[in-house]
């Protein structure tokens, strides 16, 4: 979306991507950053990934500085929300894409499993929106929180994965009628992007076959949705399926 000068419109202005060292969060800072966004990049463990983005950025002419906070920790999360203000001097765009994705036969699912899902899917979004908010309020700012289509059509051997998300849908929906009209708030649920490097190439070929575009997802179709919910003015409470037409029915 550009303006009327062919500006993007988010030239200059400040975000936060948390999880920006690997996967969707580094695609989706290195494309806010190409925009001309000043960039805070979170890594927890993900040093060096996290370096590469922001030297990415820099060298496509934006900015950005790194932050390490465990999101695990709500104190860390409430860290991170005021280092992120603190170096940016405010913010306009959060967004939530640092993620618990773990396999768990139904048969392995204790309390801690599901504790370690709820805190960085669910409950380290909500600290960070909610330490924020102020800021966001302040800018007319909007968050993007990163979902799944598992919340709709589940999958088998991820439950508190799968439920996690599901609540951060339901999470994202609450936030947008309660930051109304001075936040947006809006999610992006990916389907079938970047397959493990350990799933084999008959498995990939399968789930190909179940798309109706004919692909799997790359983490650049993710961040170009993102893209387009930080500048969609009147969308809000909405969630941006991106799973190449899965949802919708197979090719075959």
């Amino acid at each position: 979306m550009t303006d009327r000068n062919g500006q993007n419109g988010l030239g200059g202005k400040r975000a936060l991507v948390t999880g920006g060292g690997q996967r969707v969060g580094q695609a989706i800072a290195l494309a806010l950053g190409r925009a001309k966004m000043r960039v805070a990049v979170h890594y927890n463990s993900s040093r060096l990934g996290a370096e590469a983005t922001a030297a990415a950025i820099r060298s496509s002419g934006g900015d950005a500085v790194l932050l390490q906070a465990d999101l695990n920790d709500k104190s860390e999360a409430r860290r991170l929300a005021d280092d992120a203000l603190t170096a940016l001097g405010g913010l306009d765009l959060f967004v939530a894409s640092a993620a618990n994705f773990e396999r768990i036969p139904y048969e392995g699912v204790d309390d801690e499993a599901f504790e370690r899902a709820l805190r960085l899917n669910l409950a380290a979004p909500f600290t960070l929106a909610h330490r924020l908010t102020p800021a966001l309020r302040a800018s007319r700012g909007s968050m993007v929180f990163i979902t799944c289509t598992s919340a709709t059509a589940p999958f088998k051997n991820y439950l508190p994965y799968v439920v996690s998300k599901g609540a951060l849908r339901q999470l994202m929906r609450t936030l947008a009628l309660e930051l109304a009209p001075e936040v947006r708030v809006n999610a992006v649920a990916p389907g079938a992007v970047l397959p493990p490097e350990s799933m084999s190439q008959e498995a990939v070929a399968r789930l190909v076959r179940q798309i109706p575009l004919g692909r799997h997802g790359q983490a650049a179709d993710i961040a170009q949705a993102v893209l387009y919910l930080a500048q969609a003015s009147f969308v809000t409470g909405e969630e941006l399926v991106v799973d190449g037409g899965r949802t919708v029915g197979t090719r075959d």
